[in-house]
């Protein structure tokens, strides 16, 4: 069936699918807007590297003691640099002193200078010092420094000199991790839980490692049982979560997220926002209000929450509370362009057209280049049939984006609209020479190219879009349908109509086409079932009625054919050409019937109504 009704383009659908993606993550909310991430490097949960905590020597050297407590009091002041001169000097008078070393170590690295920390942890290897806390302390250094192997044998040192503590089994794990050797990694970790079974970090890190060796179920039950030691050991909250969303378990991270909430922070804006993006993600719309409501009562100023909130009323089609929403955070960011686009689709979706203009073209006054503004104001225009005013702001999105498919569609299709069909079709050529393997280009210029009676330019430019698209319905039904109108190629008309109903089976517009190719093959009854189902699907196209007559009277069921004519010139009075054939067939002179003079009428009120 050849009618404007095939389009393969809708500015609002392609709008909406940008739109709606500001409920899930809002550009103007922070890093709280998307999913936590799963770091595959991991890092130690232990403190800043500290020198080691046992009881400090005394300098033998007064004038040693005397520059140490000067440098103690500047490290207790913040005043780095002086502690490290402080210390120098004392280790002048007391070169031995692995404590003053260790303190000069941990300074340097604090500091980034990873020279002097390496030089000094050296120092200190050769030292052959039997504190366990110094030579965990010294790996850190290594580690850092990207002298892995160095600071292995550091923790195993460490391990020697005390096999009961954990921390250098879960730092070396760590380690471990970072060099992608996970069966050793995890042989630490489990060798750290043996000796400090009541602390959630071993499991944790089990539960990273199992993450990386794609392990999901045994990570759960690991990160689940350091959540269970320690209900407040928050990295294991968000290395779950991040799972179950990795997993589209969101079932799942519902839970966690919940868990925190009640659990850690009641007051976390963070994690509710998780929270709520996980329930727009489900479309539980009601659900995520609740929450919203819950953190605009804790601070009624959080203007992405607004706006949020604004988004979700606008999917439940409540319209004047979305508009309400939308309203009051402009008044607070009257900048924030995409929120007024927002708006002005909530006033289009109540009809509220002039509004819809307005907020519009308020946008395209704070930023005249404002492509959105422009695309949206000209989809508008079209839709309200405004051809001349939809024109320029479409030729000016294009001359800002000149690869943009879906502003060369729009502009080809008010073009065709406006049945400027020369300038349609240069449109459409233009949007494929930016895009040339868009078939919904391809489609729409051959609908152009059917306006200007250019033929075979029709059919090459649709076989062209089929041999990118060979699932493009829209092409496959045009083209099926234009064989069969004229006569020709009927069996392939109807393999096209029939591919194209097969992809959808509810559009009544292919059903018909499929009927008209079966009755141009001579299949009446196929042809009538077909046109019976699409009278069915669509119920006031008049020229689905047409066809019905032309199949009754074919089958020389007068009567019938002549009552879906009627039907067909009551839907549309103008088609003189259905007119004259009604005569020609001796049904007398359809114009005189009541039921066509009264939809004559009808159109006429219409059409002065709209001027």
């Amino acid at each position: 069936m050849s009618s404007s009704v095939y389009v393969a383009f809708s500015a609002r659908a392609r709008w909406m699918r940008a739109a709606v993606p500001l409920i899930v993550a809002l550009s103007t909310v922070a890093s709280c807007t998307t999913a936590p991430k799963a770091e595959t490097r991991l890092a130690s949960t232990s403190q800043p590297l500290q020198a080691p905590s046992t009881p400090a020597p005394v300098p033998k050297d007064s004038r040693a003691y005397y520059h140490f407590l000067l440098g103690y009091e500047a490290e207790l002041n913040q005043d780095t640099g002086s502690a490290i001169r402080e210390y120098q000097l004392a280790l002048r008078s007391d070169p031995a002193s692995v404590y003053i070393k260790s303190r000069l170590a941990v300074l340097y690295f604090s500091l980034g200078d990873m020279a002097h920390a390496i030089e000094t942890a050296d120092q200190l290897a050769q030292a052959g010092s039997r504190d366990g806390q110094l030579h965990i302390v010294m790996a850190g250094i290594y580690a850092k420094a990207g002298q892995s192997e160095k600071a292995l044998r550091m923790y195993d040192r460490a391990i020697e000199l005390d096999r009961n503590q954990s921390e250098a089994y879960f730092s070396k794990g760590v380690l471990l991790v970072n060099l992608k050797r996970l069966e050793e990694a995890e042989r630490a970790f489990e060798q750290g839980i043996e000796r400090s079974k009541d602390s959630p970090i071993g499991y944790y890190y089990l539960g990273r490692i199992e993450i990386e060796a794609k392990q999901f179920d045994r990570a759960i039950q690991h990160l689940n049982q350091a959540i269970q030691i320690n209900p407040h050991f928050e990295p294991a909250y968000m290395a779950l979560a991040a799972l179950y969303e990795t997993q589209q378990d969101r079932t799942g991270a519902i839970a966690v997220y919940r868990k925190y909430l009640q659990v850690i922070n009641p007051q976390s804006k963070e994690m509710r926002h998780h929270l709520i993006r996980l329930f727009l993600q489900d479309k539980a719309y009601r659900d995520a209000l609740s929450e919203l409501d819950t953190l605009l009562r804790e601070d009624p100023d959080d203007l992405d929450a607004q706006l949020r909130m604004g988004l979700v009323y606008g999917e439940l089609k409540e319209y004047p509370k979305a508009i309400a929403q939308l309203t009051k955070i402009l008044s607070a960011r009257p900048a924030e362009l995409r929120v007024r686009d927002y708006l002005g689709l909530m006033y289009e979706e109540l009809k509220e057209y002039d509004k819809a203009i307005e907020a519009y073209q308020a946008n395209l006054k704070l930023q005249p280049t404002y492509a959105d503004g422009h695309l949206h104001l000209g989809f508008l225009y079209y839709r309200l049939k405004q051809s001349a005013e939809a024109i320029p702001h479409l030729v000016e999105v294009v001359k800002q984006n000149p690869k943009q498919s879906d502003a060369y569609l729009l502009l080809g299709l008010t073009y065709l609209q406006s049945e400027q069909y020369a300038s349609a079709s240069q449109a459409f050529e233009e949007g494929i020479r930016y895009n040339p393997g868009n078939a919904d280009l391809l489609f729409n210029l051959g609908t152009a190219y059917d306006k200007l009676n250019r033929f075979d330019d029709v059919v090459q430019t649709l076989e062209s879009a089929l041999k990118l698209d060979p699932k493009h319905a829209d092409t496959l039904n045009y083209l099926g349908y234009t064989y069969a109108d004229r006569d020709m190629k009927i069996p392939e008309a109807v393999e096209l109509t029939q591919r194209a109903v097969s992809l959808k089976p509810d559009n009544g517009y292919y059903v018909d086409s499929l009927a008209w190719a079966l009755f141009k093959m001579g299949r009446l009854d196929d042809a009538k079932a077909e046109i019976t189902k699409a009278a069915t699907l669509v119920k006031d196209d008049p020229v689905i009625y047409e066809h019905l007559g032309e199949i009754y009277l074919k089958q020389n069921l007068r009567q019938e054919a002549k009552e879906a004519w009627l039907h067909s010139l009551e839907l549309d009075p103008s088609n003189s050409k259905l007119i004259d054939r009604y005569k020609d067939r001796g049904f007398g002179d359809p114009t005189q019937e009541d039921r066509v003079r009264e939809a004559k009428r009808r159109v006429s009120r219409n059409t002065v109504d709209h001027k």
